[in-house]
């Protein structure tokens, strides 16, 4: 996985959240770690959270019914990380 396509895939996510009309605060809360954590990722560093595949897992549960375009993003994201081995 390069990082490159991990800042692809932070992309896209936030062109989703651009296009969604209303997403709740607990949303955009979870929203805020998951980027907060690719950005760690994506650092110097380049350290994952220990938490960052089950704070995927959680926002794909949170938004799977009112937002698909999100979740799919979230869901692409995690496939990506978890073959990464992350």
């Amino acid at each position: 996985m390069t990082e490159r396509k991990l800042r692809e895939l932070l992309e896209q996510l936030h062109d989703e959240l651009a296009r969604t009309k209303s997403v709740d605060d607990k949303g955009r809360e979870m929203l805020a770690h998951i980027s907060a954590d690719i950005q760690n990722l994506l650092g110097p560093s380049a350290s994952a959270h220990p938490s960052l595949r089950k704070r995927l897992q959680d926002a794909i549960d949170h938004f799977e019914v009112e937002h698909p375009a999100i979740t799919a993003a979230l869901s692409q994201m995690l496939n990506t990380l978890s073959n990464a081995g992350i």
